[in-house]
């Protein structure tokens, strides 16, 4: 069996839902991409932007997100935010998120007694 296949394939599926949260949570300032890749990967939670910016237009489109063009600048930057709707998306899953966590915790804490 070749653990490390295995092991990161579960991990992939653990940071998507997960990636999601956060950024709703980092743009609750308007932020700009590769802005948002490096505090996430300050964070220990490194993103590649080909993988972060797909995600920002999807949630924009599910209107979790909006965006706009700020060109007073040298280079011009497309910031994002989170919308109201985005906010209230991200209590809810938020609020899940710190229950089933919990719980996991729980779980895994039993399995080593």
């Amino acid at each position: 069996m070749d653990y490390d296949e295995v092991v990161s394939g579960l991990i992939l599926e653990l940071r998507r839902g997960t990636l999601i949260m956060l950024v709703l949570s980092r743009l609750r300032k308007p932020k700009y991409g590769y802005e948002l890749v490096k505090q996430l990967k300050d964070s220990e939670i490194p993103i590649e932007a080909n993988t972060l910016y797909p995600l920002m237009r999807r949630l924009e489109f599910q209107g979790l997100l909006k965006s706009e063009w700020n060109t007073s600048e040298t280079k011009p930057r497309k910031y994002y935010k989170t919308t109201e709707d985005g906010l209230i998306v991200l209590g809810r899953v938020k609020e899940y998120w710190e229950k089933f966590s919990t719980n996991v915790d729980s779980l895994l804490e039993e399995e080593n007694e």
